[in-house]
């Protein structure tokens, strides 16, 4: 009956992940920050009025980046031009902007990174996320990594979730393919439970009952993820790989 208390960070956290961690007695807190903010400075903070919520539900709450910490002065989710701030909906996106004491004061020997960066005196962070009514934020995707296809904006990790909850997908990710007619299409590169068995078409068919058909991976390429030391994947290298074909090969 004891029960371990986690902190995850990196990448947003599957809250199926989260709800297999706490199915084993894991007590998660999801934290979020960039190396620019000297680490965390975003916290999931728990609210004891969500302990009635059922495990799906506690896992969806867990999931999300959350609010600033105590000694962070400012976060909002805002229009990256206007730098006005998105409405409190949970579905209008906007960028991730933050302000304090724990954030950098700017790229070394660098002088035109830093002015982009800190445009409007607050620190952009590429992630693109939503505002929710509670003052909670959820990240949606980084910037370089929404998939524009056909005009449509498709975030890779709302794929990325739909795929972890298929109980034969140990791991996954999603990226942009190019394509001619589209521009670009879901790619999905996937890692199988051992011993299991699902080739590309039922895996496409799987995201298709759970998603918006365009959502969908228009590719699948069954490989081992590569990810840097601290447990990121390296999404740069998944990208050239489905661009060149390079790596994997799809199950037909």
């Amino acid at each position: 009956n004891h029960k371990v208390k986690v902190m995850t960070a990196g990448a947003p956290p599957p809250p199926s992940v989260i709800q297999q961690m706490e199915a084993i007695n894991f007590d998660v807190t999801h934290v979020y920050g960039l190396t620019e903010t000297y680490g965390p400075c975003v916290v999931s903070a728990w609210k004891d009025k969500w302990n009635n919520e059922d495990a799906g539900e506690r896992a969806r709450l867990k999931s999300r980046q959350g609010v600033r910490v105590p000694m962070q002065e400012g976060l909002m989710v805002a229009d990256a031009d206007t730098l006005e701030p998105v409405a409190r909906d949970g579905e209008t996106l906007g960028e991730i902007f933050i302000r304090g004491n724990v954030v950098m004061k700017g790229y070394l020997k660098n002088p035109t990174t830093t002015d982009e960066s800190f445009a409007g005196g607050w620190f952009h962070t590429g992630d693109l996320a939503v505002w929710h009514e509670d003052g909670y934020v959820e990240i949606k995707d980084r910037s370089k990594d929404i998939i524009i296809s056909g005009g449509e904006n498709i975030s890779s990790i709302e794929v990325e979730e739909a795929l972890f909850r298929h109980p034969s997908i140990e791991d996954a990710a999603v990226v942009a393919k190019p394509d001619e007619k589209w521009g670009e299409v879901p790619c999905a590169f996937i890692k199988l439970v051992q011993g299991t068995e699902l080739d590309e078409g039922e895996i496409i068919s799987y995201c298709r009952q759970n998603m918006a058909h365009f959502k969908a991976p228009k590719k699948v390429i069954f490989t081992e993820l590569p990810r840097t030391s601290t447990g990121k994947v390296q999404k740069f290298k998944l990208r050239q790989w489905a661009k060149e074909g390079k790596k994997g090969e799809a199950a037909e």
